[in-house]
């Protein structure tokens, strides 16, 4: 019997489909799935523009890093479209004037400056090693996979996507007027979205679930996929 629901995936920060491999494989039994891709847009709204403009009528949609403030940008634009909303590794808050966002600015542009200088993959290996729980550094086919698909992307690709990032919204109230089955999920040891911005941003929707992925940094997905796609199977059946 061919699955009725349909579910869209947004990657995030230079990632493409193979940052949902496992999920694709686990999760197309139970829906059809479509991969977002953000080519060059420089905004989160645009990038969640370009989803509303291919998307079906009503789908399921799960966002990992960046790519869970693109899906928030979905909902503010449409959220009688959405049936289902899953926050991966990711965040809600806007950058603030202030020393935090100082330090944000700074090691993003210094991470930029590498891939100018030095190309995408240089840039990756750098960027993964802080990226993922700190034991799986020595996995040589979980990094290469991980570096392998960032320096598939371009330098313009990832300075929009910094830009984007850099000028994101806040959410706060969004997530607060969240009325859909959510999910919020993330690796235990995320160093950059960590667990307790997840545990804020459950308690800001109504209904929520929280899943935390033990023994996982930033890139949960790659680093405990089966975990991850069980957390999505059960969310999908919600």
């Amino acid at each position: 019997m061919k699955p009725t629901q349909a579910l869209i995936l947004v990657p995030g920060l230079m990632c493409d489909d193979a940052v949902w491999q496992h999920q694709l494989a686990a999760l197309s039994g139970v829906c059809n799935i479509q991969v977002a891709e953000h080519a060059l847009s420089e905004s989160l709204g645009l990038m969640a523009e370009r989803i509303l403009d291919t998307a079906p009528a009503r789908f399921a949609l799960a966002g990992h890093s960046m790519g869970g403030r693109v899906a928030l940008e979905v909902m503010a634009r449409a959220p009688e479209r959405v049936s289902k909303l899953a926050l991966l590794d990711t965040g809600y808050q806007a950058l603030v004037p202030g020393e935090a966002s100082e330090r944000e600015k700074a090691g993003r542009y210094r991470l930029l400056e590498l891939a100018q200088r030095s190309g995408m993959l240089a840039m990756a290996e750098d960027w993964s090693r802080g990226m993922v729980y700190p034991p799986r550094l020595a996995d040589l086919p979980l990094m290469h996979s991980i570096t392998s698909m960032i320096a598939r992307a371009s330098v313009e690709q990832f300075a929009a996507q910094i830009r984007a990032l850099l000028e994101r919204p806040d959410r706060t109230e969004l997530l607060k007027s969240l009325r859909l089955p959510t999910l919020m999920l993330c690796g235990c040891n995320d160093s950059w979205s960590p667990l307790t911005r997840h545990e804020d941003m459950a308690k800001l929707v109504p209904g929520s679930q929280l899943v935390a992925v033990p023994e996982c940094g930033h890139m949960s997905t790659m680093e405990r996929p089966e975990a991850v796609s069980a957390a999505l199977l059960a969310w999908l059946g919600s």
